[in-house]
């Protein structure tokens, strides 16, 4: 298996993309502090929130100042732009959040984005690990954060909608139709209760399960009352299960 840098998590939304997202941020900083990088790439903008941190400025703020303003631009053109990517960073714990906000207009491919895209890559580089909560559904899997995925994980719940759509995005990915270079995929079944006859939904809709995470209270809790998951007891059920998987994915975890 080859290192596992980036990972990108995605799936039908509510099926807890934002909550695994955190958890892996939280598990992997502090095994490796200041080694992660986080990037919030859904426009809902929830992992400020579940991971308690404050975000000033984002991407999409950073990308209008530069089309408006000479100024930002002449500061963009006076170092490299992942120095200008550093200047909108919030510092957790261990790891630095990287928050996308509104996309880009349909069809605009300006030199702004491009150098934006390009900014975010080159500060990647500067981490060990990067963990990119994505927007819901096959088609948000695009190049608008980066242009290779060593592991999407796409979660999915026991229903069969969620299932089915976790099938259509691996199917995207597998096919290569996202303009994006996904190195490795696999399903993450999420909230999973010890009682679910699951084997039989999973053959129907042809379906590999890479970790199963199972139902957790407490982390149900604190996402129901907007506390911080990095408050969350690390031997609650869910982060347990986050660390085990991560052991078998990266060696030195």
């Amino acid at each position: 298996m080859e290192k596992i840098k980036t990972i990108a998590v995605t799936g039908k939304g509510g099926t807890g993309k934002t909550v695994v997202s955190t958890l892996l941020i939280r598990a992997l900083s502090e095994r490796f502090p200041g080694k992660v990088l986080a990037i919030d790439a859904d426009s809902a903008m929830s992992l400020c929130y579940t991971t308690g941190l404050k975000v000033d400025k984002t991407v999409s703020n950073l990308r209008t100042e530069l089309l408006g303003s000479r100024h930002a631009r002449e500061q963009l053109d006076a170092g490299p732009t992942k120095n200008l990517m550093r200047t909108i960073l919030a510092h957790g714990d261990g790891f630095d959040l990287l928050t996308m906000g509104r996309p880009e207009e349909p069809g605009c491919f300006c030199a702004c984005n491009e150098l934006l895209r390009y900014g975010i890559d080159t500060l990647i580089e500067d981490y060990d690990y990067c963990i990119v909560d994505g927007e819901a559904g096959p088609e948000q899997l695009n190049r608008r954060v980066m242009k290779s995925v060593d592991l999407l994980l796409v979660m999915a719940d026991m229903s069969a909608r969620s299932l089915q759509t976790a099938a259509g995005i691996l199917e995207v990915a597998k096919e290569g139709e996202n303009n994006i270079d996904v190195k490795q995929a696999g399903l993450v079944l999420n909230r999973v209760r010890g009682d679910e006859p699951k084997d039989e939904l999973l053959k129907k809709v042809g379906l590999e399960v890479l970790a199963e995470l199972p139902e957790d209270a407490l982390v149900n809790k604190y996402d129901r009352d907007s506390t911080s998951l990095f408050e969350l007891p690390m031997d609650s059920a869910c982060p347990t299960a986050i660390r085990e998987m991560l052991k078998k994915l990266i060696p030195e975890f």
